[in-house]
């Protein structure tokens, strides 16, 4: 039987949609984007243009920066780009080539413990980018949203399609749906936990970040 909690999950009984059904939450309604939106709160999704452009960062106040296209042959700012900014940013970095075939997931738990570090500091704000803030940044943050804010893979998609388009590839997309297989395991042995729904599974209302 399928129980259902507080704010709508799907629990036992829960499967991960298939990759066709990703695809179709990722491309409806599309709308231009700009180079960068706030997406969570305390969560910017970015080109690389806006990554390298300290100023606007500032005015962003941004903290944090996720290079999810890191190393000498893509784009490599590194932590000394950085080093001179008025407030020092910190700086992690994911050599991750925009390939379908590239395995991203072993920065999947690290990129998120970064996120949620960042967000839990006093005025912590997170950049995240690649090259178009399309793939690899908005893969890393569909992940954390999972593993740190409790939602589904298909929650995740559209509570970041709310402010930006984005469009993983292929296998960067199924690696997201094995990342959610696991959790909603962990999700269905949570419903024996003492904790409330609503304290494991916070609301993903499509609202300004």
């Amino acid at each position: 039987m399928e129980e259902v909690t507080a704010n709508g999950h799907l629990m036992l009984g829960y499967k991960t949609p298939p990759t066709c059904e990703l695809l179709d939450l990722l491309l409806k309604n599309r709308r231009p984007s700009g180079p960068f939106n706030e997406v969570w709160p305390n969560i910017i999704i970015s080109d690389v243009h806006t990554a390298k452009d300290v100023d606007l960062l500032m005015v962003l106040g941004v903290t944090h920066i996720v290079n999810a296209a890191d190393g000498p042959s893509q784009i490599d700012t590194g932590p000394a780009f950085y080093s001179h900014t008025p407030t020092l940013i910190q700086y992690y970095g994911v050599e991750a080539p925009d390939s379908r075939d590239f395995n991203i997931t072993p920065f999947f738990y690290p990129t998120a413990r970064f996120i949620h570090t960042a967000r839990t500091q006093h005025s912590g704000k997170v950049l995240v980018h690649c090259a178009r803030g399309i793939s690899r940044s908005a893969t890393l943050v569909l992940a954390y949203l999972m593993i740190y804010e409790g939602l589904t893979v298909s929650e995740a998609i559209k509570a970041v399609r709310c402010h930006r388009n984005i469009l993983p590839n292929a296998g960067f997309l199924q690696q997201l749906r094995e990342l959610d297989i696991q959790l909603s395991l962990q999700r269905q042995s949570a419903l024996s936990s003492p904790l409330s729904a609503s304290s494991i599974f916070p609301s993903t209302d499509c609202t300004d970040p």
